[in-house]
This record gives C-alpha cells, structure tokens and sequence, in this order.
C-alpha cells in the first residue's frame, strides 16, 4: 500500500505526517491497544525457585547421604557426589597473578602490525581464518588460567567479630564480668546475687551492643572489586579449529580471535584485526563520552612518547574488557585477560589499598590504653585502700577485690563507642539530606582536617550545561544570563565592555597560539574526539597588543540598536540568533534543560539562549520551513540551510533566506558584508571589517569560549528547489567568491554554578585551596577559574598535564603548592598530584567519575565520586558520593567533618568526667572512710550507660558553632584531647568527683540522718551521690554545648531540641528510679531523697555549672589576648610531623594514562 492507503487504512488524517496524532487520539489509542511493550513471562516465587532447586534426585540423594551417619565420611559418598558435578563446572585456576606469563609476555601491541602481533604471540599465520584449535586453547587455558580478575579474600563473621572486641576496654569488661558470674553463682545473699546476675546481663548486653554496631558498619566496607565484576562479559564469539562458537568469556585466553557486533561488551583486551564501521564506547574506562572510531593499522607513537605513555583513547586499534560496541563491527585476538587487562589492573590497584585507620580511630586506640594504665593503677589503689586502710574491708581480700572490680566498671567507658558511632551516624545522616553521602563513618572525621579539595571542573565546578555566554555585533557586545530561569528578552543586556580584550595571559600570543591554548583547538584534547565540530584551523591575528586593542574597538555607541546598558527587543533576539536556531538539527530539552536534549552541546546552546529570550522555538522553525540543506561535515565545518523568509527577516520577495552556521575563521572569509547591529536588511549592510572579527575571535578564544559564527544570506528562489541535498560547494565554491552577510559571533561555555563561586570563597575564608583538575585546554580552565575565584594572583598560572609528566617528585611537590588550576591531566597526574600534596602535609580530597579515577581516589585522604555521572566502580572506592555532582556540596560535607571533630571533643568533654568522677569517688569514698563506696556498681553502669550515652548523644548532634568556617583546617597530628580539654575534662572530674564525695560526707558525717538505721543512712548517701552525679554530669553536659561561647544564656537551650529532651528524660529517670518501691532499695541500693538531699544536688548542680563557665570565660580572654587555646601552634599533644609519603607511582599506575579527562 501507499503512504496515503496506510493511513487511510487505519483510520487517521491525511495531514498525519505533519501534525502527528492529538494528545487525546494518542490517550485514546493507548486505551484501546495498550503499552508498547511485550506481555512478560509470569514471575517465578522465591519459594517456586527454591522448589525447582531442590526437587532433584542428586538433592534427595545427598539427604539420604547425610541423614545416615555412617556415610558421612564414606569415600563412596565423595565419589557419587563428584560423578554428578558437571564438568563444565571444573574451573582451572591457573597460576597466581605474581607467576602468570603474561606479566612478562604483555607488549605494546598497538605499535605492532597484525602479523607482528600473531608471530609475538607464537601462533600460527592463519589465526585470523582458523583460531586457536582446541587443543591449543586448552594449553593456555592452563597456562595462562581464566579469563577472570583476582578477588580480594573476603572477612569472615569471626575475624569482624575479633576485630571489635580485641580492645582493652572490652577486656577489663569481660573480666568483671566473668568476676562477677563466679560471684553470682556461689553466693549466699539474695540482694549480692541479683546484683551481680544484672551486671553480668549489662555488660553482655553492652559488649554484644557495640559489636553489632561495628560489624554492621563495616558491612557497609568496599565492594570495588564486585562492581569490576559486574562490568565483565558473561559470553563470548570466537573461532575455534575454523568454527564460530560461542563460548563462557571466562574460557578466553590469550589468542583467542574474539567476534563482535554492535551492543556486544567486549571479554578481553583485543588487537584488532578486522573492523567494519566500528566504534566502541570507553566511558567508563577512559573518560571519554564520544564513541572512538577503531582501525587495524599498527601506530606510531608521537615523537617523545614511549609506546606505553601513549593514552588508550589513542590506541585506536585496540579494545579494551567490559567496554562496549556502539557501532559496526569487527574481529580482535585477546592480547591480554584476566588481572592483565587494563580494567584488571585498575581491580589490582582497588584490591592492593589498604584502608587507613583514621585519626580519630587512632587516638580512641590510644585513649583506650592510657585509660586502661588508669583503670590498673586506679583498681590497685583501690584495692590496697581497702584492704589495708579502711575498716569495713580490712584484711577482707575478697570484698576489696570486689570493691576495685566496681572502681573499674566506674571508668570504663562503656557507652563511649556507641555515643561516637551515634556521633558519625548522625553526621552522615545530616549530609545526605544535602546529597553527601558518605560510605565510610570515620571517613567524616577526615573531611574536617581537608586543606586541599582538588576538584574536577565540568558539571562538578560548572553546569554541565553548554551556554551561550556573550553575543558579538558589528558594533556592540551582549551579555546573557546563562542562570536565567525567567523567559524574557531582559536576559541579554548590551555590555560594550564585557569580553572587550584579549585575556591578560595572551595579550602578546598570535592567534595561532592562542588556537592551540583554547578550545578551539581542532585537534582537540589528547585521546578526545572534541565535541566542538566548529573548530578553529588558522587564526591570523596580531601579537602586537597596540594593534589588538585598535582592532577590537567598537565604534562610537550611536544607540543601534539599543544603548549600551539596554536589553534588546525580542524580535531583535529572534532575528540575530535565527541562524543558530533554524540551521541546526538539535532538539532542546524539556524546559530548556538537559533531560530530553538531542544534539551537539554547543549547537544547543544557542537554542536555550533563544528560548529563555522568550523565543517560541517551535513556531519559528513553523514559519520557517526549511527548504534544502547542506549537511554539517568536520571536513568543511559549516552547516546551510534554505528556508522560507520568517515574518523578522525582513527579506525581499521572491527571495529564501539561506542560514550558514560554521567555524568562525571560515565564516569570516566566505562574507562580503555586515549586518550593522547584527539587524538583518539590505539596508544595513556594511562591508566587512575582517579584522575586527578576527580579534573578536580571538579575544573569546583567549577566555576560553566556543566561538560560532553565524552568517545569513538571500537567494533567488528558482536557484534551489525544495528538498535539494545541497554539496559544500553551494557555499564555498560560488562563483562570486565571497557572498555571506556576517550577523554576529556566538560566545559559548559550560559555565560556573553560581553557588561554587560562594562556596569556594567560603572554603578559602576556611584555609582550604580549591584546586582544578581538568582534560579541558589551559585557556579555558584559566578563564573558568578567574570566575570561580580560583585563580589569582598568588596562584596565577595553570599547568598542564604534559607538564607535570616532565617533572621530577621534587618540582611536582613545589608545582602543586603553587598552582590550583591543572589543565589537560589524565588520571596518572592525578594520582601524582595526590601523592605531591601529601608529600607536602597537606590532607586532600580527590573528586572523580571513571574507573580510571579509582586509583586516586584511593590514594588521596578523602575520595569523592560523582552520583549522577560516576561509574559503580568509582563510586565504590570512594569515601563520599556526591548525589548532585555539586562542588558546593562538598565543602558542605567539610564544614560537616569540622563540626564532627567539635562535637567528638564535647562527647569526650561528657563522658569522660563522668567516668573519671565514679571511680575517683570510689577510691577517696575509702579514703575518707566512708562505710560504703558512695555509688554502687549498678548505679554506675546505669549512669555509665544510660545518663553519659543521654547527655553525650546532645553533644553528639550540636549544629555548627558560629565562625566554625572562618578557623583555619585542623594540623596533622592534631591530638583530639589537647592542653586545653584535658584541663576542662580534668576540672569537670574533680568538680563531679568532689560534690559526689562531698555530698555523700554530709549525709554519712553531717549528723542531720545519725538517728537513722545504719542501713538507711547508707541508702540516703547513695541516692543523694547518684543523684548529685547525674545531676551535675547535666551542667557539665550544658557548659559543653559551646566550646567558647558562654553557656550563661538562652541559647544554652535554643539551636539543639535534643537538650531539652535529654534533660528532661534524665532528671524524670532519676526521680523514677528515687522513689519507685523495690527499685530504689533493691536493685539500686538507695532510697529517695528528701528535701535536703534534693537541696545538695541542686547546689552541686550550681557550682559545677558555675565553675566550668568560669574556666571558659578566662580562656575566652586568653584567646583575645592572643595565646593559643586552640593548640594551633604548639605541639603539646601533638604529633605534627607530616607523613612520610612514597612518591613512586603504585604498580600498574603506568597503564593508568588511558585518557585525558573529559572535565
């Protein structure tokens, strides 16, 4: 049938192919034909899957065997099972990575010919026809193993297990326990006996807490190498003994002639030997968005380059593991598998880094074993006093020991690690909502300490987004909004004085020089097929800076077509950019953005522009119907297109418009005119000035823009007909020569996100450099960098990739402290730059996407990975994912890593008091010969684990203190408990310790309770001692809130509900646990309180509160007056030493130069 039949046939209009169907025939046609899409197979159960796993006679065969005891250990029994294996299942391991031939065998096989590369292998001329026979393939299979990378050893539940609870701490709690079980079980005392049952379940309980939480934690760890994995092909092509088959990709091996078709992931390394229109896209190995276009051809290197120094986006007759076909096909040999291909060696260098235990996880360690000496030294004290000193406990060696075991639980920290865990996990919980989201809980820590974020530029530092940035007249410039969301003509506005000269850097370049500098470059980033079609092939501008200024000059404003200062008209807008927008096969995304966008980035940019203008796109390509074309080609750089005349063109009768959209330089030299003020008519030509637009391009191309030139022309409308497939000739090969009209030069760039230009002054006013590292041209990361507020004049230049290659570690480590933009890097300057900067002291963050970034990420102190455009494998082996691919964000997460470090210091400031002042009242409880020790050990572990968890959780989730971002980053080395802590912990001890002893000296010795039955009386001095212990710990908790700012003020409880909250659930507990019946007496051995106990609780309250915000007031002056209360400077509790850093390149890190990035 015909077109015109089809249509009919289905029941639709005739102008069908014009106007589509209507939304509501489209809804219609869905309701009565249903989803495009094919009916899916009925989804199996788990437990279906289960039962046809099962339901096997080797299954029930098995069971028998195990049910029946004697054939547990049968040989007959290993021998029926092993029949039923399949062989297929048997895998050759082949020899460990350390001995596998390929190590040695590998070449650069990219410079080799076919024939080369088959003789270097020793295999036979006719591989290409025959492959290897299959007794050939299985030799190597044993000779060179599977084709399968090498998996780091898993962590067993036991060995997670051992890891959290091999710590002193937990030690000395095991032992009380244990004491205290021995205790329980040959005890005659009822009350001594539940006692010491509820301890034993406390200690459990705490010891079992913090050991779920770590292992959970750590089961969140690395799983870099199962996202490798992942990306690897499961089946492969290849010609075995003359015949295609089809084969596991883990049976390659060496040799094999691999076949591919488009969609195909490629099983190994290839040298290809057959190719047909092929392209494979290397994204996530190398960088590059593009497809690479492949050969068979053997390469030369460049001149200075070593083979292997050449980028693997130059290797264009290779193809590389778990990397795609998006076109064509073609035929390869496997040059290399397994942990030799290039993906496997980036496994190797993910799976051979060790993780690094923290700072902070450090000192707790530390910590732990000075509070162990503590507990020890404390515990024999203890001992010793009440064995020889006292008169309850005297020569009574069972009950002293039982008396330094309660010393103990009172300084252990039990609920230390769960209130730092709880710390980290609020923090990460805090930075996800601002799309930080971190992998690693102490990596939180980390961020605080950052002095140098080194970060990608495009969509990290910039939009992602091509925009048009500034549009040049024959006599005026245009500056457009490119964060514009309104769509009106206001978002360009006339500014002569915008872009008006050449960049400082280039004021004495030739054009050519400044071509080669910036992103008009033809030939592009090293290993990239540049995005920019329209680039620049010869620019013959001045070096002489006098006679650049003469030719950039505007003429006098004479207010054509509006004032300098003024915004256009939209018709004016719709006129001069109709070119860009009718010349072009593009399609704009959904509101102006990228989702749904089709076509170049910078052709695209124009079209945004025309649109949040408040261009109607669609009505003017409407009006405008295109009539013939000359299809865009990279080897003349241009684009025409013939249309009809649009109501703004003003064009003669009888006349198309023909629209010529190309590479600048050649624009220039194929017009004859001008549009005055780029405002179309014959009566504004003017003849062209080609000087001025050729300074005019290059003063863009010095500030790193995309220049585009649009061009404009009227033919005689018998000259074409409609439909015409129009050669270059149409515009370059006319007889007249030059005849184009030039209507004005489009400035285009991705642009900075407005907020990273805040945050990166915000960072600097914090002491952390914002470093760039991009595969983009030096020009243009200089120019982006100037906006960004990165570039200035102590850090002035940029550096390339090319040129750190050169350096040696000594000038690397001087070139990173004195340059923040690094222009054209690979991913190998990227982990030199790393290592240079810790070589130097300095703690970095490192942003990255690829799986090329992996290494470094690793290497640096802080990894970052993209969320929206980074790969499983990048993402993995970082410590932090950015869901928004936002710089902002990551200096976010480091004012979060600071506040983290503050709140772990108030935890300490807490806690640790807390402990300190219970088994210091135990000890000078004896000392003043108090009958019984002022606390008893259930109380401590209440207080211990649910009153210092309470009140430290409060610390644990302050916001962020005023001024946190104007202090400089924390030193290497920085101790947590510095000069100043341990003298606010040391006094909160003494104060919590003295009031506790104090109070109970009152009431034991004060003579107000002497009537009172011994028993009662000792009941009232421990209920008034815990409740001045719980109670004070709370004005400590409340002086701990602010570091320096004065707690004697409403704020104490503003900013943080939490302390309200905690306050309140504390003080209720305690009352609770006072005057509940049985609870009170029996369990806690106390009673409650009457009003003079309540009266020394509060006035401890009042003098701990009062005592600690003195302390902080005369170091509040001390700062003013210039010391160093913040352990800046002196290296008391210090270890200020800057790591030793090896600045040799891992193994493997060679093969790492696989692409410039394309950031």
């Amino acid at each position: 049938m015909s077109i015109e039949e089809s249509i009919a046939k289905m029941g639709l209009k005739a102008d069908l192919q014009k106007q589509g169907l209507s939304v509501d025939e489209a809804a219609s046609r869905l309701s009565k034909y249903g989803p495009n899409k094919m009916t899916e197979k009925e989804k199996v159960t788990i437990w279906q899957r289960i039962w046809h796993q099962i339901n096997n006679v080797l299954v029930y065969v098995l069971i028998t065997v195990a049910v029946a005891k004697s054939a547990a250990s049968s040989p007959r029994t290993t021998r029926i099972t092993s029949s039923f294996i399949s062989p297929s299942l048997r895998v050759t391991m082949g020899p460990p990575p350390s001995e596998n031939p390929q190590a040695s065998e590998q070449a650069p096989w990219h410079t080799l010919s076919i024939e080369e590369s088959i003789a270097k292998m020793g295999l036979k001329s006719d591989l290409q026809k025959q492959g290897l026979s299959v007794d050939e393939a299985a030799s190597r299979q044993s000779k060179y193993g599977p084709n399968k990378m090498t998996e780091k050893e898993k962590v067993t539940i036991w060995q997670r297990i051992w890891h959290q609870i091999n710590n002193v701490l937990v030690y000395v709690l095991i032992t009380v326990a244990v004491v205290s079980l021995v205790q329980a079980v040959t005890t005659d005392n009822s009350n001594t006996r539940f006692t010491a049952w509820f301890q034993v379940a406390l200690i459990v309980s705490v010891i079992t807490l913090n050991t779920w939480i770590g292992i959970y934690q750590e089961g969140n760890a690395e799983k870099a190498a199962d996202a490798l994995k992942n990306m690897l092909s499961t089946d492969a092509r290849v010609i075995r003994g003359g015949k295609e088959i089809m084969i596991p990709a883990g049976d390659i091996v060496p040799g094999d002639i691999c076949l591919l078709g488009l969609g195909d992931k490629i099983p190994a390394d290839l040298r290809l030997c057959s190719v047909s229109n092929m392209a494979t896209g290397e994204a996530a190995l190398t960088g590059e968005s593009v497809p690479i276009d492949k050969v068979t051809e053997a390469l030369s290197p460049p001149d200075g380059l070593d083979p292997e120094q050449v980028p693997l986006g130059d290797r264009k007759n290779m193809a590389y593991s778990a990397t795609l076909v998006a076109q064509g096909s073609g035929m390869g040999i496997a040059i290399a598998t397994g942990d030799f291909t290039q993906i496997g060696t980036i496994n190797r260098l993910v799976n051979n880094t060790e993780t690094i235990k923290t700072d902070v996880l450090k000192q707790i360690d530390q910590v732990s074993k000075y509070l162990f000496i503590c507990i020890c030294t404390m515990c024999t004290a203890t001992f010793f006093t009440a064995f020889f000193y006292t008169d309850t406990y005297s020569g009574d060696a069972l009950g002293s020991i039982n008396i330094a075991l309660v010393c103990a639980v009172a300084m252990v920290p039990e609920g230390l690690e769960a209130i730092v865990t709880l710390t980290y996990s609020y923090a990460v919980k805090v930075m996800a909502s601002q799309n930080a989201i971190v992998r690693a809980l102490p990596a939180v820590e980390t961020l605080g300490s950052v002095t140098v974020i080194c970060s990608d530029k495009t969509g990290t530092l910039t939009q992602n987004i091509m925009s048009l940035t500034a549009f040049v007249t024959s006599n005026a410039r245009y500056k457009n909004n490119v964060d514009a969301t309104d769509r009106v003509p206001v978002n360009f506005v006339r500014d002569d004085t915008y872009l008006a000269s050449r960049a400082q850097h280039d004021m004495k370049k030739t054009g050519k020089d400044i071509v080669a500098d910036g992103p008009n470059n033809p030939a592009g980033r090293r290993g990239h097929n540049p995005s920019n079609h329209f680039t620049v092939d010869s620019l013959h501008a001045t070096d002489n800076p006098d006679e650049a200024t003469a030719n950039a000059a505007l003429p006098p404003d004479d207010g054509f077509p509006v004032k300098n200062g003024e915004s256009p008209s939209r018709e004016w807008i719709q006129s001069a950019l109709s070119c860009g927008v009718l010349c072009s096969k593009c399609v704009l995304g959904e509101g102006g953005g990228r989702a749904g966008e089709i076509g170049n980035p910078t052709e695209l940019s124009i079209l945004r522009a025309s649109y949040f203008a408040g261009i109607d796109i669609e009505e003017l390509k409407n009006d405008a119907p295109i009539v013939a074309e000359v299809p865009f080609s990279s080897d003349y750089k241009f684009m025409a297109t013939v249309h009809e005349p649009a109501k703004v063109d003003n064009c003669p009768d009888g006349k198309y418009v023909c629209y010529v959209k190309g590479a600048p330089d050649r624009m220039v030299k194929l017009c004859k005119y001008q549009a005055k003020g780029g405002v179309a008519g014959d009566e504004n030509l003017e003849d062209i000035n080609e000087n001025y637009w050729i300074e005019q391009i290059a003063i863009l191309s010095s500030h790193g823009l995309r220049v585009l030139g649009l061009c404009r022309t009227t033919i005689d409308k018998d000259s074409v007909k409609a439909g015409d497939q129009l050669g270059p000739e149409f515009v370059n090969g006319r007889p007249e020569g030059k005849w184009l009209t030039m209507v004005g030069l489009c400035a285009i760039m991705d642009p900075p996100r407005p907020e990273c230009v805040q945050a990166i002054k915000e960072a600097r006013g914090a002491g952390v450099r914002v470093a760039m590292i991009t595969g983009d041209h030096k020009d243009t990361a200089t120019a982006i960098g100037h906006m960004l507020g990165i570039v200035d004049e102590k850090y002035s230049e940029a550096v390339t990739g090319p040129e750190l290659d050169a350096m040696s570690d000594e000038e690397i480590r001087k070139c990173v402290m004195t340059h923040n933009v690094f222009a054209r890097a690979s991913p190998q300057n990227k982990i030199r730059i790393v290592k240079a900067l810790q070589a130097e002291g300095q703690v970095s963050s490192m942003t990255g996407d690829g799986v090329n970034d992996a290494p470094a990420l690793k290497a640096a102190n802080m990894g970052v990975a993209m969320g929206k455009e980074g790969t499983d494998v990048a993402r993995e082996a970082s410590e932090m994912i950015i869901a928004d691919d936002n710089f902002a964000t990551i200096v976010y997460a480091v004012k979060q890593g600071r506040v983290v470090w503050d709140n772990l210091r108030k935890v300490l400031l807490v806690n640790t008091p807390i402990n300190n002042s219970q088994g210091l009242s135990v000890l000078f409880g004896l000392l003043v010969k108090l009958p019984q020790t002022p606390i008893s050990a259930i109380q401590i572990l209440y207080s211990n684990f649910i009153c210092a968890v309470t009140l430290g959780f409060v610390c644990a989730i302050e916001p962020a203190e005023d001024g946190i971002m104007e202090l400089p980053p924390r030193r290497v080395g920085k101790r947590l408990i510095g000069r100043f802590l341990f003298l606010r912990i040391v006094l909160g001890t003494v104060l919590l310790t003295g009031c506790v002893v104090g109070s109970a000296v009152i009431v034991e010795y004060g003579g107000r309770y002497d009537d009172w039955a011994v028993e009662e009386r000792e009941k009232m001095m421990r209920g008034v001692a815990f409740n001045v212990l719980d109670f004070g710990a709370i004005s400590v908790m409340l002086s701990a809130r602010f570091a320096y700012n004065s707690s004697i003020h409403p704020r104490v409880f503003q900013g943080n509900p939490a302390a309200v909250f905690s306050i309140v659930i504390v003080a209720v507990l305690q009352v609770f646990l006072s005057y509940v019946p049985g609870l009170n007496s029996f369990v806690f051995s106390m009673r409650g309180m009457d009003g003079f106990g309540w009266g020394l609780t509060f006035a401890s309250m009042v003098i701990v509160f009062i005592a600690m915000e003195s302390e902080k007031a005369i170091r509040r002056h001390l700062k003013a007056q210039g010391a160093d209360t913040d352990d800046r400077e002196t290296p008391f509790f210090t270890d200020g030493k800057a790591p030793e850093v090896d600045m040799k390149m891992p193994k493997g890190a060679s093969k790492l130069n696989l692409q410039e990035l394309n950031h």
